[in-house]
């Protein structure tokens, strides 16, 4: 995450993933299911705790920890973006996507220099960590991803917006389980 965003052992942190180019891939389920199902793996196997997150178009806000010793949120989402972005690549390759060369162009285009990079690059670098270092700070960022959708003007309440926690804030099952404060 680079000097900049230093993540540690033991905090909760806020996060956006971001699409490259801001692409807006997220506007197809398929997109979704694969990001939804990533992070139930990471927290079933590999320690992510999860306090709040919300899928837009082209980003995904989390509100993040780890409970595995030695394992930082860096670790996790390290893991996660890598199998991600193989996996919505190898789905946008598949028939059926109408948007699939101008997609797979952008992605070629931005990993093209990177001696890293094998084939696509999807995410941008970095998940702009922030520490949550108070409750008034975290709740702060809990309304900003809960209200996310609202502001894109996508759902009227942040409840009404399947791919994100405010289902579970509201009281009703969310697509993934989160930690409420």
């Amino acid at each position: 995450m680079g000097l900049k965003n230093k993540v540690s052992e033991g905090y909760v942190y806020y996060l956006t993933l971001t699409v490259v180019d801001w692409v807006d891939v997220f506007t197809r389920p398929r997109y979704k299911h694969i990001i939804v199902e990533s992070l139930k793996y990471c927290q079933q196997h590999k320690g992510l705790e999860l306090y709040a997150w919300v899928l837009m178009s082209n980003h995904l806000h989390l509100l993040a920890a780890s409970n595995k010793e030695g394992i930082t949120v860096s670790d996790i989402l390290r893991d996660f973006k890598k199998f991600t972005s193989k996996a919505i690549v190898k789905s946008i390759q598949e028939p059926g996507e109408s948007r699939q060369r101008w997609m797979l162009y952008r992605f070629d285009f931005a990993g093209k220099y990177n001696p890293k990079i094998k084939d696509y690059k999807f995410w941008q670098d970095g998940n702009e960590a922030k520490e949550i270092f108070s409750n008034r700070f975290f709740d702060e960022k809990l309304d900003y991803i809960h209200n996310n959708p609202v502001r894109a003007e996508i759902v009227e309440n942040p409840e009404g917006y399947l791919y994100s926690s405010a289902k579970n804030y509201a009281g009703e099952l969310g697509l993934l389980d989160v930690i409420l404060t």
